[in-house]
């Protein structure tokens, strides 16, 4: 049984270690070590949350202490692991109204909206933090990572004004705290917010040999891979012609460009669903995180040709690309490509190669029926 078919047995109100033993007995099955471990820290967190909930409602009413708020978790391991699979039920299962569950990446986008619309308070910071708590006491937040100066100088003030405000942070990520923004611009000024997440958080290795992404992966074809062949080259852009032709049932239009933020981008063909890029135009261009996340909720399908093998020199091409496919993948986007690599070889050799693996596994499942038949969402996020 796929994951996302287990994840639907959870259900509000079941804590992460019933559902997980509930789930067993599932056909396909894997008893996972080091799901069990992150299991009981999840159970544990569960079980002190739905506690500090009953005493914050007798303290309101009649207690004079306050009950203290429980820490949060940092899940981190390889990719594929299950890491946001138990974050997800951990999320559906607890019994709270006040709690958020969003990328990384979408949470950043917001971060920088608000931080304009705040910019002549006092500290926005502090401002935002304040603002977050009054919705939120739970902050589930997926595939935390650093690669932006810009939000390495952000996160430490913003962490600690959430959890002094009360927040519970339950985050997954590839790296442990130490390994986040390895090579950073200035990155000693981002020390202090490693600090304070190990200090704010249990840290818990989800380190399982089995990556879930690949196990029994039914690969679709439409991840085509040319090799630099001319005759392959030229038989993949006919087959995403077909397939685009087919997605669009006539709906296609004339438009040579879109509006992404305001600003004009190059399209191959365009439809009420289906969008079709070409790699230079999309990830070779000044494009940021925000431009894909606009992509991502306006369509459901996006089509991109040409994907180079990336040496040392594209990698500012790899990283936007590591940023498209994080935001597709999370919004359950269908990608149809073609490629001169298979995942695992479009970018071995530049900086950050050690991260990209995440993007290979990340290509590599959305390729699979169970990918597939998942419902495109757009998590409103304030652009």
């Amino acid at each position: 049984m796929a994951q996302y078919d287990i994840l639907k047995s959870a259900v509000n109100g079941i804590s992460p270690k019933s559902w997980y033993q509930g789930i067993s007995t599932s056909p396909g099955f894997v008893n996972d070590a080091s799901q069990n471990t992150a299991i009981v820290e999840l159970d544990l967190l569960w079980h002190q949350l739905v506690d500090f909930k009953s005493k914050r409602n007798n303290f309101l009413g009649r207690n004079i202490l306050s009950p203290e708020v429980p820490k949060g978790l940092y899940l981190w391991g390889g990719v594929g692991r299950g890491k946001t699979f138990l974050m997800d039920a951990f999320y559906v299962g607890l019994p709270y109204r006040r709690k958020r569950r969003i990328h990384f990446h979408n949470f950043m986008a917001e971060v920088h909206h608000e931080m304009k619309l705040l910019a002549d308070t006092k500290d926005p910071l502090i401002a935002l933090a304040e603002k977050i708590a009054q919705s939120t006491r739970l902050l589930c937040l997926d595939e935390f990572h650093v690669d932006d100066i810009a939000d390495a100088m952000i996160l430490g003030r913003l962490a600690e004004g959430m959890f002094k405000h009360g927040i519970v942070l339950i985050t997954t990520s590839n790296f442990p705290p130490d390994g986040l923004y390895p090579n950073g611009l200035q990155r000693q000024n981002f020390l202090p917010a490693i600090t304070l997440l190990k200090q704010e958080l249990k840290i818990v290795h989800v380190d399982g040999i089995i990556d879930y992404r690949l196990r029994k992966a039914a690969r679709e074809p439409l991840f085509l891979v040319s090799g630099y062949d001319a005759n392959g080259t030229a038989a993949n852009e006919a087959r995403m012609t077909e397939l685009f032709d087919l997605i669009s049932a006539g709906d296609g239009d004339t438009e040579k460009f879109i509006e992404v933020r305001s600003r004009s981008v190059p399209v191959k063909r365009l439809a009420r669903a289906a969008v079709w890029f070409d790699f230079k135009e999309l990830c070779g261009g000044a494009h940021a995180q925000e431009d894909y996340l606009e992509i991502a909720h306006q369509y459901p399908t996006v089509f991109l040709s040409d994907i180079p093998r990336m040496t040392a020199e594209y990698a500012a091409e790899a990283r936007r690309f590591t940023w498209l496919i994080d935001v597709l993948y999370d919004s359950k986007v269908r990608l149809i490509a073609s490629s001169a690599a298979e995942p695992e070889e479009i970018y071995i050799e530049g900086l950050n190669t050690d991260s990209f693996s995440r993007t290979a596994s990340r290509l590599t499942e959305m390729q699979t029926q169970a990918y597939l038949q998942l419902t495109h969402h757009s998590q409103k996020v304030a652009l």
